[in-house]
């Protein structure tokens, strides 16, 4: 069976890519910090305890992620791990509906933080992962299975009326373990956007400017709750159930002012929209699992969704030329529906061990745009044909993974190959059915040598598809505001991603280093096709662009008592990218970097963290964009036993304004988006116990 497996696995080397899911690796594991293993680093990632995190206390899972090593997240929730912007974030080491498309940015700012024990960083995931070509980050989810009964209640307030209370707990006995949590917020964000486009039509010689701007602030309101059961069978066998449903509501005020100039004059107006907006989120897993005399079976059956409401209606108050106002009713539905079974299998052997998996998925996507004029007279509705459509994607994906761990001396290897299928279906209506399949098979490299017992060298590699988001297939024209329209691109193919890592980890009682260097490549990249007609930029999505990246990350931890811990961790890379235009490819080359820096003291019953971001101004294809940075202080005092007070201070300095600019041949346009973070927060958290 060594043989076989081998086999395969060295002609995948040669062969076409695939994606992954995750398994654990049961080799030996490297402990950074002291007294409890704050950051545990295994061959194929790095895994970090947060569960008592100062600033996870009273704080979201964005808060966490933010302050964990290697990881970037921007106020509007953009995820990048070593300055790789192609993440996957899983829940307990599986995808859900929540965290998938546009959904996630808004999931991770309303889910609890203190829910979290840990977060997983995968760099380069091996073919035991479905990544979609990315690095995966990995929430994992508190579970006290100590004897008795346990609760907490933790909440916090800060200005404009934003509050939120939680409370969680469990209770094992014997075989049986059960937990649960309820969580309330009342979440807010001032969010600031401008924009300048000039633009001309090469055709008709055709040009003008467009400006937009428009402030808001955006009051949510989340629900949460969340449930489990583990039961053990006997030594060997447990079954575990779980259920989660959260859902957020809010309605927006937006006035957006609109300027247009051109040879047939200047336009200028208020679009004026009142919301509502909502989204809900649920999803049941059930699992089984079997450990015994070396060997582990892991099934699994999960189902999650997600509802979304986008109320698009607005009036247009004319300020030039003078008027009649102007009144449009729309809206954006969605459902997401995700139903994945695994099985994964594993025995150990004389020099490691082996394992292999089954992976089924289907994702079904329903979105129905709506969007029509209102006489303001009569009230009678004109349906607009361009931007009103209803369409289904539905993407089946079937696929088998093999690895094989081998220890021998100071080397340890990790082979992996993963086969897979995919099938895709886009039913817009009323236009013709499209469909979609391919077949690839995607190997992964990850090697160790133990220079020392404290000292080693690692190298990895991973090759993969990953799939066009499903609104990317759509083929129709959706409105999105003033000064823009999206249109999908049904014949987008999966783009060909590749990477390389190859680095040096020094650890000692104290003290734990690491240095880095990368290579990505992709090929059939998606990438934007703008074009601007009638004073609007319609947005579309294209393969045939190419991107090459490669540079240097580092991190760097001391923890030199149990009182005082410094961190940081940091990255400088270039970008080259191939994008086309009309005249063809643009070819576009840029540096760019990230820092990050942390710090924590503890005495007697005080806990003080400090962590800081930097990401600096880079290009993306036919544009780049600005530099962003964040500030943030935790501080948390222990009054009790049982009760202690936190106090949170987010982005100090009010460093998240990102400005952005893209040059093509029909159009430059500049701008910048501002979501702005700046908050103390004043919480409590009170744990119970019998």
């Amino acid at each position: 069976m060594r043989r076989a497996a081998l086999s395969v696995l060295a002609f995948g080397l040669a062969a076409q890519p695939s994606m992954a899911r995750a398994e654990d690796s049961q080799g030996p594991t490297v402990t950074v910090t002291g007294k409890k293993k704050q950051v545990v680093t295994k061959l194929d990632k790095t895994v970090h305890d947060v569960s008592n995190l100062p600033r996870a206390a009273n704080g979201t899972a964005q808060d966490v992620l933010q302050s964990t090593p290697e990881v970037s997240v921007t106020a509007d929730g953009r995820i990048a791990v070593r300055g790789n912007a192609q993440v996957t974030v899983l829940i307990d080491g599986k995808p859900t509906a929540m965290m998938s498309g546009d959904e996630r940015a808004v999931a991770l700012p309303t889910m609890s933080g203190t829910d979290i024990a840990s977060i997983e960083v995968i760099t380069n995931p091996s073919a035991a992962y479905n990544a979609s070509g990315g690095a995966i980050v990995n929430i994992v989810l508190k579970r006290n299975r100590k004897p008795g009964a346990h609760g907490q209640i933790q909440g916090s307030a800060t200005d404009h009326g934003l509050w939120n209370i939680g409370a969680s707990g469990d209770v094992t006995s014997n075989h049986l373990s059960m937990h649960g949590s309820l969580g309330l917020r009342r979440d807010g964000t001032l969010k600031l956007r401008q924009s300048s486009v000039d633009w001309n039509n090469p055709a008709t010689g055709q040009a003008g400017q467009t400006l937009q701007s428009s402030e808001v602030f955006v009051r949510r309101v989340v629900d949460s709750a969340a449930v489990g059961i583990d039961y053990a069978l006997s030594d060997a066998d447990s079954l575990s159930l779980s259920a989660r449903y959260s859902a957020r509501r809010s309605r927006p005020l937006l006035d957006t002012l609109s300027e247009g100039r051109s040879g047939a004059g200047q336009t200028i107006y208020h679009r004026i929209s009142y919301g509502p907006n909502e989204q809900a989120d649920r999803g049941a897993v059930l699992s089984y699992s079997h450990q015994d005399n070396g060997t582990a079976l892991k099934a699994m059956v999960q189902r999650s969704g997600m509802a979304g409401l986008i109320d698009k209606s607005f009036s247009d108050v004319f300020i030039e030329p003078a008027r009649a106002t102007a009144y449009s009713h729309g809206a954006t539905k969605s459902a997401r529906h995700l139903t994945q079974g695994t099985i994964d299998w594993s025995r150990s052997s004389e020099h490691g061990h082996w394992g292999m998996g089954l992976d089924i998925e289907d994702k079904v996507e329903d979105i129905d745009n709506y969007q029509v004029t209102v006489d303001p007279l009569t009230g009678a509705e004109t349906r607009d044909l361009h931007t009103s459509n209803v369409y289904t994607v539905k993407t089946r994906l079937a696929a088998v993974y093999l690895t094989d761990q081998i220890r021998l001396g100071k080397w340890e290897v990790l082979l992996g190959g993963r086969a897979e299928r995919m099938a895709l279906e886009v039913s817009p209506a009323p236009c013709v059915m499209q469909t979609g399949q391919w077949q690839a098979f995607n190997p992964s490299l990850n090697l160790k040598y133990d220079v020392t017992e404290k000292a080693g060298l690692t190298l990895s590699y991973r090759r993969s598809l990953q799939r066009p988001d499903p609104r990317d297939l759509n083929p129709n024209t959706t409105y999105v505001d003033a000064q823009n329209l999206s249109r999908g691109n049904p014949g987008l193919k999966p783009q060909l991603l590749s990477a390389w890592e190859i680095g040096a980890d020094l650890d000692t009682l104290e003290l734990h280093r690491n240095v880095s260097a990368f290579y990505r490549a992709s090929s059939d990249t998606v990438t934007d096709a703008r074009s601007f007609a009638d004073s609007v930029l319609l947005t579309s999505k294209q393969n045939g662009g190419r991107a090459r990246s490669a540079g240097i990350t580092g991190t760097l931890d001391w923890k030199g008592d149990a009182k005082l811990h410094l961190g940081v961790d940091g990255g400088l890379y270039r970008v080259l990218l191939f994008t086309p235009d009309l005249p063809g490819l643009v070819r576009q080359d840029g540096m760019a970097g990230y820092l990050n820096l942390r710090a924590g003291y503890s005495a007697n019953h005080d806990d003080v963290s400090l962590d800081a971001h930097g990401q600096s101004k880079g290009i993306s294809p036919l544009g780049r964009y600005g530099a962003t940075s964040s500030v943030n202080l935790t501080w948390k005092r222990k009054l009790s036993k049982t009760l202690s007070l936190t106090v949170n201070a987010s982005d100090i300095f009010d460093g998240s304004k990102r400005t952005y600019q893209t040059d093509t041949n029909t159009f430059h346009q500049a701008g910048f988006d501002h979501f702005v973070e700046r908050r103390i927060y004043v919480g409590f958290v009170k744990k119970i116990a019998p």
